[in-house]
C-alpha cells in the first residue's frame, strides 16, 4: 500500500510555504515600497507646502534674510531626515540645508514639467544625486507670479530600510503562521491520518479475508463510527463466512445422506445382495429418499426467489380462514396415523386479507407440518386468528418438544436444525422456517415465535386486514 496521502500533504504544505515566502518576498516587497514612496511623498508634501508658507515667501518677498532661512531649512532638514532646496526657475539653488550631500550651484538640464501631473519625482533628479531619491516640490508665487520651487529630497534607500523592516515583521508573522500550521498538520496526523492509516490496513486485511484484526480506535466522532462500522462489517463477514462454511457443509450432507442410501440399496439390487422378493420393500425407501431430495431442491429454489431485490408476489384479497381450513385438511391422514387433532378458532365467518395467498398457504404448510412433525401422539395443535388494529394475527400452536432456548435465534436460519429435532425429523430439509421467514418478510409483516421446551411451541404471523364494506 503506497503512503502517498501524507506524502502529498507534507509537498503541498512546503510548497505553500515557499510560494508564501516568495509572495511576500516579491509582491508584497513591491506593494510595501510603492505604498511607502507614496505615504512619504504625501508627508514631504505637506511639509513643503508648511515650508513655504511659513520660510520661503517670506524670503521671496524680502522680509527674511538668507542666513534666517538656511537655519530653518537645516532645523527641518535634521527632523524630516531629508534635503531641503530652494531653487528658481532655472534651476539655481538658493538655499541647500546640507550642500556636502548634493552639488552647489545650478541643477542642470532642471526642468520642472518632468514632473508631470505629479507632485513627486523618484530618481537621480537630473543627475544631482548618486543615488535613487525621493523629490517632492512645491512651488513659490508671490502675488500669483513664480519665483521658485522648494524641493525636499529623501533617499530611497531610507524607504527601503523601513519596507526591510516591515517585510521582516511579515516574515516572522508567516513562521507563526507556519508553526502554528505545523502544528494543526501534527494534530492532524494523530486525529485523521493514522487512524485512517489504520482503517485502509483493516480495509486490506478484510478483502484478504483476514477478519481477526479489529481497528483499535476510539473516540466520539465520524472516524470512531466509520472504525466502529468497519469493526462491525467485520464481524459481520466473518459470521457470514462461517455461515457460508456451516451452509455448504449442511447442504453436503443433506444430499450426500439420501444420495448414499440410493447407491447403496441399488448396489445391493443388482449384485443381489438384496433378494427379488424384498426388492419392492427397498424401492420404496428409494422412492422416499428421492421425495426427499426433490423437497430439498425445491426449498432451495425457493429459497432462491427471495434474493436481494425480494421476489414478485400477487398480492389478492381472500378468505384466511377458509385458506387455513383447506390447509388443515390436507394433514388429515397425517394425523389420523399419529392421532392427532385440529382446534380451529377462527375470528368470524370470515377474515379477508391481503397477500399472495398461495405464498401463504405454503407458510401454514410448512407451520403445521412442523408442528405435527414435533407434537406427541394424542394431542392437539390449535390454530387461530385474532383482528386488531386493522391486522390478522393467525397462530399455529403444539404442545409438543419444544425448541432449546440457545436455537430460538437459529431456527430461521437454512438447513438449521435443533439437536431434539434431529431425532425426530429424519426426513426433514431445514428450510421450512427460513422459507416461511422470508415469505412474512416479503409481505412486509412480522413473524415471532413463543416456546418452552418440553411444553410446545407458537408461531404468530401478521397479515393485513381489509374491514368488509357494509
Amino acid at each position: 500500500m503506497k503512503r502517498m496521502l501524507y506524502l502529498k500533504l507534507l509537498i503541498g504544505y512546503a510548497i505553500f510555504a515557499l510560494l508564501a515566502f516568495l509572495t511576500i518576498a516579491t509582491f508584497t516587497s513591491q506593494m510595501s515600497l510603492n505604498y511607502i514612496k507614496k505615504s512619504t511623498a504625501e508627508s514631504l508634501y505637506r511639509e513643503s507646502k508648511l515650508i513655504v508658507a511659513n520660510y520661503a515667501t517670506t524670503y521671496s518677498q524680502g522680509t527674511t534674510s538668507l542666513e534666517d532661512i538656511t537655519a530653518q531649512f537645516e532645523a527641518v532638514s535634521t527632523y524630516l531626515g531629508a534635503d531641503i532646496w530652494l531653487i528658481n526657475k532655472e534651476g539655481k539653488i538658493l538655499v541647500n540645508s546640507r550642500p556636502e550631500s548634493a552639488p552647489s550651484g545650478k541643477v542642470e538640464n532642471f526642468d520642472i514639467t518632468a514632473f508631470g501631473s505629479k507632485y513627486y519625482l523618484v530618481g537621480s533628479f537630473f543627475d544631482a544625486f548618486p543615488e535613487e531619491t525621493l523629490s517632492v516640490f512645491s512651488s513659490i508665487s508671490v502675488n500669483y507670479n513664480l519665483h521658485g520651487y522648494l524641493l525636499i529630497h529623501k533617499p530611497i534607500r531610507d524607504l527601503a530600510a523601513v519596507k526591510d523592516g516591515l517585510l521582516n515583521i511579515s516574515y516572522m508573522s508567516l513562521a507563526i503562521v507556519f508553526l502554528c500550521a505545523l502544528v494543526v498538520l501534527g494534530l492532524f496526523t494523530f486525529t485523521f491520518y493514522l487512524p485512517i492509516r489504520k482503517i485502509a490496513k483493516a480495509a486490506k486485511n478484510y478483502s484478504e479475508g483476514n477478519f481477526d484484526t479489529p481497528i483499535q480506535f476510539h473516540s466520539n466522532d465520524e472516524i470512531g463510527y466509520l472504525a466502529a462500522s468497519f469493526n462491525y462489517m467485520a464481524a459481520e463477514l466473518s459470521t457470514l463466512e462461517e455461515d457460508q462454511r456451516k451452509f455448504i457443509a449442511n447442504v453436503s450432507h443433506d444430499f450426500r445422506s439420501p444420495l448414499t442410501s440410493i447407491k447403496g440399496y441399488v448396489e445391493a439390487m443388482m449384485d443381489g445382495t438384496i433378494p427379488y422378493e424384498m426388492q419392492d420393500k427397498y424401492l420404496n425407501i428409494i422412492l422416499l429418499e428421492t421425495e426427499r431430495l426433490n423437497k430439498l431442491t425445491q426449498g432451495m429454489l425457493e429459497l432462491n426467489k427471495f434474493g436481494a431485490k425480494g421476489t414478485m408476489l400477487d398480492i389478492t384479497k381472500f378468505d384466511i380462514n377458509h385458506t387455513i381450513k383447506q390447509t388443515a385438511q390436507s394433514f388429515e391422514g397425517t394425523c389420523k396415523e399419529k392421532r392427532i387433532s385440529f382446534e380451529l378458532i377462527l375470528t368470524g365467518q370470515t377474515s379477508f386479507v391481503s397477500a399472495d395467498m398461495s405464498k401463504i398457504q405454503q407458510v401454514l404448510y410448512n407451520l403445521i407440518d412442523n408442528a405435527i412433525k414435533f407434537s406427541h401422539p394424542d394431542s392437539t395443535i390449535t390454530i387461530e386468528t385474532t383482528e386488531k388494529n386493522e391486522k390478522v394475527f393467525i397462530s399455529v400452536k403444539d404442545t409438543g418438544i419444544g425448541i432449546p432456548k440457545d436455537s430460538m435465534k437459529k431456527i430461521w436460519e437454512r438447513f438449521y436444525k435443533t439437536d431434539l429435532s434431529r431425532g425426530k425429523d429424519k426426513r426433514g430439509t431445514g428450510l421450512g422456517l427460513a422459507i416461511v421467514k422470508e415469505v412474512i418478510s416479503a409481505h412486509n409483516e412480522n413473524i415471532n415465535v413463543i416456546s418452552t421446551e418440553g411444553v410446545g411451541t407458537e408461531f404468530i404471523f401478521t397479515l393485513p386486514l381489509i374491514l368488509e364494506e357494509g
